[in-house]
C-alpha cells in the first residue's frame, strides 16, 4: 500500500498552483484591489459577490458564508473529493510527480481516487467514440451531422462521436487500459446483464457531457437505426459524477464567453448548442434530458456575475404547446436571477439547429434578437388560452393571469406589468387590475406555495444555507461561547521589565463593548471558546486592521517591530489568539508561501476562517505607495495605542505609591515613564 503524500510534495503542489487559474474554472472573477479578487461564492446563494482570491497569498475567503482555504480545499469542496485525490488532481494538473511515505512515485490502482479512476474512464471513452465516428460503420452518424450542416470540424471541436453496434465494443476497450469491471460498472457507460456487463450506448451519435472545468463526466447518446428499441436521445443515467440538475451541456465551451458578455443562451438539445456556437451565439448551453432548474442557476448565476448589475438570460424554446410549457417553467425559476430573463420562441417552431440549416447563421442571430421578457411572455401565454373580445373572456383571462402578475417578487416590476396587463385586456381602469392582482397575492400568502426562493430546499442540508438556521449562525464565523481567549500558543516577547512588556492577558471575560452570536461549536477535544469579534467596537477595530495589516504584508515588521508586535496586549480574545499565532509563526515564514498557512496551524481550528478573512479583507488604497503608507499608519498606531495603555498603568501605578516608602521603585516608574514618552515621540517622528 502506498503511503501518505509527503508534505514537501503537497507544499510544492499547493505553491506551484495558480489559485485564480484554479477558481476561475468555477466562478467569475473581477479586481477588487491590489492583488486581490473577487466573485460570486460558489459555495452558497448570493446576489452580491463576497468571494475574495489572493492569488498570491494562496487563499480564499467568502465574507457571507465563510469558507476559505487554499486551492487544495478548494478543489476539495467543489470536486467534492478528499485531501490526496485534491493533490493528485493538481498534481497531474501541472505535472508534477508526487512522492509517498513509504518511497513510491505515485499511488498503485487501487489507491487511486475513485472519481479521478471514473473521469480517466470518460476521457478514454470520450477519445474511443471519436476515433469510431471515422470508421465505416459510423457512416449513419457523419450523414446525421452533415444533414444538420456540421463538418468534421464542427465535430472534433464538440467532440462527437459514435458508439459501434456491438455489444462490447467499449468494454473491452475499456477493460484493455486496465479497468476493473467494478470500476465500470461504476462509470454509467455500461448496463448489467445475466451475462455480466454490456455497452450501454451501441450505434448511436455521441456527445461528451463535460462540467464546467471541462472534464466528461458522462454522455448524451442519439439513436441512428431503425432497429434500435430504445429512445431517441439517452443519457447517462445518475452516477457520482454525472448529475444531470447540476451539468449544462457547452458549459466548459461557452463558459468564458458568458462571463464576458454576461449573457446566457440556454438551449434543448446538444445540435442546438452546436448551432448557435458555429453561428456566433457562443454563449448557449442545454440541459440534458431534464428542466432548467435551482441548481443550473447557481452554476449559471456565478458565471454572469448575477450581482445586478447588468447581464442576461436568454431562454429558447419550440414554438410549439410542449415549447410553451417549459417556458412557462422557466418563469417559476426565473426570480433566483437578478439578471433581465427573456424568452425567445420561433413562431415556425424551427429549434437553433434547423434555423441555421435553412436559413444560415443570422437567422439564429435573429431569433435570440427576437427576444422577449420572461414576465411578459408568462402572462402572455395565459391570455392567449381566452377570447379576448367578449367580457367573459377578458374576466376570466384576468383571474387566470393575476396569480402570474402577483408572482412577480419586485414591487416596481409587479406594478407595471400590473398596467401592462389593463391595457393588454383592455380594461380601462388599471385599478381594476390592481386589486385581482392583490387578491391573488393574499390567496397565495394564504396558501402558499413550496419555497422557491434562493433558500430551496436542495440547500437545507448543506453548512451555511440559508435554510438551516444553526448551519447558518455556525458559518457566520465559526465562534463558539465566550471565553478567556487563553489556550492559544504561547510567543516570546521581549525580556522582562521592558516598558514595551504588557501586563498578563486577563482571561475569563466577554469581549469588551462587543455583541456576537453564541452558538456551541461540536469538537472531539475540548477547545478555547470565543465570541465573534464585534467590528462596532473602536478597541477590535483598531486590533483588526493591525492584524489585517501584519498578515497581508508581514515584511513591513523590522525585526523590531516584531518584538513589538508580539509584546502588544490585544483585548479581544479572538484577535489576541491570532496575534499569538502570528508571534508563534515567527519572522522566519514571513516572506514564503506557508506564510499564512503557518499562522492558521497556531491558531485554535475555530479561528482558522477568522485567520482568512483578516487576511482576505480588502485595505483601502488603491496603489502601492498608499498601500504602504496605510500598512505603516495602522502599526504605528498600534503601537503608540499600546504605550498609552502602559503609560496609564505606570501613572496610576505612581499615583499609588509614596515616595518616602519605596524610593527605588518611584523612581524605576519615573524611568519607565520617561521611556515610554520616548518611544511615543520616536513612533510620531518616523510617521
Amino acid at each position: 500500500m502506498a503511503g501518505l503524500i509527503k508534505r514537501e510534495d503537497i507544499d510544492e503542489v499547493r505553491t506551484r498552483t495558480d489559485l485564480k487559474e484554479v477558481v476561475d474554472a468555477y466562478v467569475t472573477l473581477k479586481s477588487a484591489g491590489i492583488g486581490s479578487f473577487k466573485g460570486l461564492c460558489p459555495f452558497h446563494d448570493e446576489r452580491s459577490p463576497s468571494f475574495h482570491v489572493r492569488p498570491q497569498m494562496g487563499y480564499f475567503h467568502c465574507f457571507g458564508c465563510q469558507e476559505s482555504g487554499d486551492v487544495i480545499s478548494f478543489v476539495q469542496k467543489m470536486d467534492h473529493i478528499s485531501f490526496s485525490e485534491a493533490v493528485e488532481k493538481l498534481a497531474g494538473r501541472i505535472g508534477y510527480e508526487l512522492h509517498y511515505e513509504d518511497g513510491g512515485t505515485g499511488p498503485r490502482r487501487e489507491e487511486v481516487g475513485r472519481r479521478q479512476r471514473l473521469l480517466d474512464a470518460h476521457k478514454i471513452a470520450g477519445e474511443f467514440f471519436r476515433e469510431q465516428l471515422l470508421t465505416p460503420p459510423a457512416a449513419a452518424g457523419r450523414a446525421f451531422l452533415q444533414e444538420r450542416g456540421f463538418d468534421r470540424s464542427a465535430a472534433e471541436h464538440f467532440g462527437v462521436g459514435f458508439a459501434p453496434q456491438g455489444w462490447d465494443a467499449l468494454l473491452k476497450h475499456l477493460s484493455g487500459k486496465g479497468f476493473t469491471q467494478e470500476e465500470l460498472k461504476l462509470t454509467g457507460m455500461f448496463s448489467e446483464g445475466q451475462r455480466g456487463i454490456y455497452d450501454r450506448f451501441r450505434g448511436r451519435l455521441m456527445w461528451p457531457i463535460r462540467d464546467i472545468a471541462g472534464d466528461t463526466v458522462g454522455f448524451g447518446a442519439r439513436k441512428l437505426f431503425e432497429d434500435d428499441q430504445g429512445p431517441k436521445y439517452l443519457n447517462t443515467p445518475e452516477t457520482t459524477l454525472y448529475k444531470k440538475s447540476q451539468v449544462l451541456y457547452g458549459i466548459d465551451l461557452a463558459k468564458r464567453n458568458i462571463a464576458s458578455k454576461r449573457q446566457l443562451v440556454v438551449v434543448e438539445g446538444y445540435t442546438d448548442v452546436m448551432a448557435c456556437h458555429l453561428a456566433g451565439v457562443d454563449t448557449a448551453v442545454a440541459t440534458c434530458g431534464t428542466a432548467f432548474g435551482a441548481e443550473h442557476i447557481k452554476v449559471a448565476r456565478r458565471l454572469l456575475s448575477d450581482d445586478g448589475t447588468g447581464g442576461e438570460v436568454v431562454f429558447t424554446f419550440d414554438g410549439d404547446a410542449a415549447g410553451q410549457k417549459a417556458a412557462l417553467k422557466a418563469f417559476d425559476e426565473d426570480q433566483r436571477f437578478t439578471a433581465q430573463t427573456y424568452v425567445a420562441v420561433e413562431p415556425t417552431g424551427a429549434d437553433p439547429c434547423e434555423l441555421r440549416q435553412r436559413r444560415g447563421d443570422e437567422a439564429v442571430h435573429s431569433l435570440i434578437r427576437s427576444r422577449r421578457p420572461l414576465f411578459e411572455f408568462a402572462i402572455r401565454s395565459t391570455l392567449a388560452k381566452f377570447d379576448l373580445s367578449t367580457v367573459e373572456g377578458r374576466v376570466s383571462g384576468l383571474r387566470a393571469s393575476a396569480p402570474v402578475v402577483a408572482a412577480i417578487r419586485d414591487g416596481s416590476t409587479r406594478m407595471g406589468y400590473s398596467q401592462e396587463l389593463a391595457g393588454w385586456l383592455g380594461i380601462a381602469d388599471p385599478n381594476e387590475v390592481l386589486r385581482a392582482v392583490k387578491g391573488a397575492e393574499r390567496r397565495a400568502h394564504t396558501h402558499p406555495a413550496p419555497t422557491r426562493g434562493p433558500a430551496a430546499p436542495h440547500d437545507a442540508g448543506r453548512p451555511g444555507a440559508a435554510g438551516s438556521a444553526p448551519a447558518a449562525v455556525a458559518r457566520q464565523g465559526g465562534y463558539s461561547q465566550a471565553g478567556s481567549g487563553q489556550g492559544g500558543p504561547g510567543h516570546a516577547g521581549p525580556a522582562q521589565g521592558s516598558p514595551w512588556q504588557g501586563s498578563p492577558a486577563q482571561g475569563g471575560g466577554a469581549l469588551g463593548g462587543g455583541a456576537g452570536v453564541v452558538l456551541a461549536e461540536p469538537q472531539e477535544a475540548p477547545q478555547p471558546e470565543f465570541v465573534r469579534p464585534d467590528p462596532r467596537d473602536p478597541q477590535g477595530r483598531m486590533e483588526r486592521e493591525a492584524l489585517e495589516v501584519v498578515l497581508q504584508h508581514p515584511g513591513l515588521l523590522t525585526a523590531g517591530n516584531w518584538q513589538h508586535f508580539a509584546a502588544t496586549e490585544f483585548v479581544v480574545p479572538a484577535y489576541k489568539a491570532v496575534q499569538q499565532g502570528i508571534a508563534a509563526a515567527g519572522e522566519s515564514l514571513a516572506a514564503s508561501s506557508q506564510w499564512l498557512e503557518s499562522v492558521r496551524e497556531h491558531v485554535p481550528p475555530v479561528l482558522a476562517s477568522l485567520v482568512a478573512e483578516l487576511a482576505l479583507s480588502p485595505l483601502p488604497a488603491t496603489r502601492e505607495e498608499t498601500l504602504n503608507r496605510y500598512c505603516r499608519d495602522i502599526l504605528r498606531r498600534l503601537f503608540e495605542m499600546q504605550i498609552t495603555r502602559l503609560k496609564e498603568e505606570r501613572l496610576g501605578a505612581l499615583q499609588r505609591m509614596d515616595p518616602a516608602v519605596d524610593p527605588e521603585g518611584y523612581q524605576l516608574l519615573q524611568r519607565e515613564l520617561m521611556e515610554l514618552e520616548t518611544a511615543r515621540r520616536a513612533l510620531r517622528s518616523d510617521s
